[in-house]
């Protein structure tokens, strides 16, 4: 199992980013994608998910609430790679971002969205993280 994320970088308060998280070893059949950031001196943050392909629910993806409405994940499978579009991007967002992934057996009737609440801890291969850097 890998995760490789590209696609950081430095941007201006406003701007936008659209990172890369290409994985292998696994397919997005049965295995939860989450999105994760960690600020210099703070806690990982979980901030998006996607539902594994079974999943039984339907109501998209998982946006905490400081990034509602700016950011959007998507995945395509042909390519076997989660996109995760950042947009007006503000200081705040500054972070090394990470993409990681869990294994659903047996609960594909739980949104992702369950586990990000309470921490991600679920998630169990990780990626090496992307810096994200905004200016003011």
């Amino acid at each position: 199992v890998q995760l490789v994320e590209s696609g950081g970088g430095l941007v201006q308060t406003g701007g936008a980013l659209r990172l890369s998280c290409e994985v292998s070893g696994f397919t997005f059949r049965d295995h939860s994608i989450g999105w994760f950031r960690q600020a210099p001196g703070k806690e990982r943050e979980p901030i998006s998910c996607i539902n594994s392909d079974t999943n039984s629910h339907d109501e998209g993806p998982y946006y905490v609430d400081s990034v509602k409405g700016r950011f959007t994940i998507s995945s395509d499978t042909a390519r076997n790679t989660v996109y995760p579009q950042m947009n007006v991007l503000i200081p705040n967002d500054n972070a090394v971002y990470y993409c990681a992934e869990y294994y659903v057996f047996g609960k594909t009737d739980i949104h992702c969205a369950y586990d990000m609440e309470n921490g991600g801890d679920q998630y169990d291969y990780w990626g090496q993280g992307t810096q994200v850097t905004v200016s003011s």
